[in-house]
């Protein structure tokens, strides 16, 4: 009996940025999984994974977005979370251990009195289950294994810290705005240890990364209903048009040099350019060249002089 042939699903072509709003319960391996399925884009990738039992904003990259990514994830982060006092746990969530208990429980004034401390460039120590790399493993898959992980305190940025309310006398909810590197779980941790308590993260969503807000959210009920509702006629570029960000919205911290289109043809081929009128810049590290307002390339800036070092297809 002759062997049937797999047939390969035909892939997208898709460029720009889905700002998905990851559910609860799967990894952000599992959620870009599922928006594989449904856009079977050519290339995909997301800025800044999430842990399975946290919620909120996950930037999907398609195309050439992901040479964008960098900037998106280098941006500042949003969390609304909720710390349980009492407890500690190894994991400082719901899913570790039990590892310390406190009978105490701190009242909404002492917590706003202590959180400056925990704002501006501050010293954190990553929990013992974080992807950090010692020896060159991770530190979870060592925490697991059950040998003793010792972690570096290492230089945070927390720009905002604020208590959001205290349901009742065992929980907090807090919102932190912080840069590249910050553990919700860890501030839990530590805020616990600073008011003579304990404390872990019982809930965690994320509202905002880089240039991506609440605003720009899309749920999988949204995509898979608006899917359900185009003909096959329509295909996948409605489902693109309604959803898909252009990839210029990761770049919106960059500085933007609007190039020629004789210009923008040297530059794809990977040639510099001098740039021309008295506003443009003559030096800067990253900016990003544009034609009719469609990124070209990104690059630097020395002398007058744009030189690509990543160019778009677009």
């Amino acid at each position: 009996m002759a062997r049937q042939k797999q047939i390969k699903r035909k892939k997208n072509a898709i460029n720009g940025w889905l700002v998905l709003d990851k559910p609860y319960g799967i990894t952000s391996n599992e959620a870009l999984g599922k928006i594989k399925r449904i856009f079977s884009p050519q290339k995909v990738g997301h800025a800044g994974t999430l842990d399975p039992r946290a919620s909120g904003l996950l930037p999907v990259a398609f195309g050439e977005a992901t040479k964008t990514v960098p900037f998106v994830m280098d941006g500042r982060k949003v969390y609304r979370f909720e710390v349980t006092w009492g407890t500690e746990t190894d994991t400082d969530d719901t899913e570790g251990e039990v590892i310390a208990t406190s009978d105490e429980r701190p009242e909404a004034e002492t917590i706003a009195a202590v959180l400056t401390e925990f704002t501006g460039t501050i010293m954190q120590v990553p929990p013992k289950f974080s992807a950090i790399k010692v020896a060159g493993e991770r530190a979870y898959d060592l925490a697991r294994d059950g040998e003793e992980v010792e972690l570096e305190a290492r230089p945070i940025d927390v720009h905002r810290l604020d208590l959001v309310d205290c349901p009742d006398a065992d929980r907090a909810v807090f919102e932190a705005e912080c840069g590249k590197g910050t553990y919700v779980r860890a501030l839990a941790r530590d805020l616990g240890r600073r008011l003579g308590t304990c404390g872990h993260v019982t809930s965690l969503r994320r509202l905002l990364v880089g240039p991506f807000g609440e605003d720009d959210l899309v749920g999988f009920d949204d995509i898979l209903e608006a899917s359900q509702e185009r003909d096959e006629d329509e295909g996948i570029e409605a489902l693109v048009e309604e959803f898909v960000l252009p990839v210029r919205e990761a770049m919106d911290a960059l500085v933007e040099v609007p190039v020629s289109l004789d210009d923008a043809a040297r530059i794809r081929k990977g040639m510099a350019v001098l740039l021309r009128g008295r506003e443009a810049p003559l030096n800067t590290d990253v900016a990003f060249a544009s034609h009719a307002n469609v990124p070209v390339a990104i690059g630097s800036i020395d002398k007058g002089r744009f030189q690509p070092t990543r160019v778009f297809h677009l």
